[in-house]
């Protein structure tokens, strides 16, 4: 007969978050195992008034949430585990769980354990105890990697290379999170489809990451056109208008450059720099990204 050494836990595999720059707005990360438990903790867990949005992409569940701390007034089916205490502080992001049964399980030994959390702090739990925990996270930064016109007539594909690309370069420093392709415009110069992909990735250095991805790009494009341009922030909004553009008509890249700033770095300037752009405010917007507009 099999063992089971843990019947009563489920480790979550990760858990990481990533912060704004004022500090005042968060992103938790859940990478979980258990799809149904992933569910319960998304319809519960979003009462909280700390979180302002909870979405699920892949096995990935996103808290958006705001710095502080409550009080939860947990009740059995109804309300019965949450997020307590968000805060920021230095290079750390701390958050809070409470729950009460089963969900106490989940609130303490079942996320104290997952890698990324430095360190952890969680009571007894299970039956019917309520049950609280605090890990501590490595504070991230948004890192989202554009990349367009990597192939040729006759080999390649853009979004293949920059999928094998981010798991090469991924390493607890630099968290693989999403990746993203978009249609774009079907101008008369593309190799067929036209898409660009951008690569999501949770970053505790995002000038090193951007110089081993260009660098693997370098290496494995088949284009003398490639566009590769990094934004580093908490939510590439200002793009979007560009972004629709590029999927509605055709835009010049000098348009795309045009856009460069602190926030948003050009580090292959290729005519692909205005696909590898556009593709970036559609991160994790799947369906969207994939609107075909500006045709009949």
């Amino acid at each position: 007969m099999s063992e089971i050494s843990e019947p009563y836990i489920i480790h979550y595999p990760w858990i990481c978050a990533i912060s704004d720059d004022a500090g005042d707005r968060v992103e938790l990360i859940e990478c979980f195992d258990c799809i149904g438990g992933a569910m319960w903790v998304k319809k519960h867990y979003a009462q909280s008034p700390l979180v302002t949005g909870v979405r699920t992409t892949g096995s990935l569940n996103r808290f958006l949430l705001r710095t502080g701390e409550v009080n939860l007034a947990l009740e059995g089916s109804k309300f019965p585990a949450g997020i307590s205490k968000v805060s920021v502080e230095g290079d750390e992001i701390i958050i809070s769980y409470i729950g009460m049964g089963g969900g106490g399980v989940g609130a303490t030994i079942c996320r104290a354990s997952a890698e990324g959390v430095i360190r952890s702090e969680y009571e007894e739990s299970g039956g019917g105890k309520v049950a609280g925990s605090t890990i501590v996270l490595p504070r991230k930064s948004r890192v989202l990697i554009g990349v367009d016109d990597t192939d040729t007539p006759n080999q390649g594909a853009t979004w293949t290379l920059v999928h094998n690309i981010a798991k090469a370069v991924a390493d607890e420093q630099h968290r693989y999170l999403t990746h993203t392709i978009v249609q774009l415009f079907p101008v008369p110069f593309r190799t067929k489809n036209c898409v660009g992909v951008v690569a999501e990735f949770a970053s505790n250095n995002p000038g090193d990451l951007a110089r081993r991805f260009s660098e693997l790009l370098e290496k494995y494009t088949l284009s003398k056109e490639t566009g590769m341009a990094v934004f580093t922030g908490f939510s590439p909004d200002r793009l979007m208008e560009f972004g629709w553009q590029t999927k509605s008509g055709q835009v010049s890249p000098d348009d795309a450059r045009s856009l460069a700033g602190d926030d948003l770095k050009i580090w292959i300037n290729g005519r692909g720099i205005t696909g590898a752009i556009a593709a970036i405010p559609f991160y994790t917007m799947f369906d969207e990204g994939l609107t075909l507009c500006g045709q009949n």
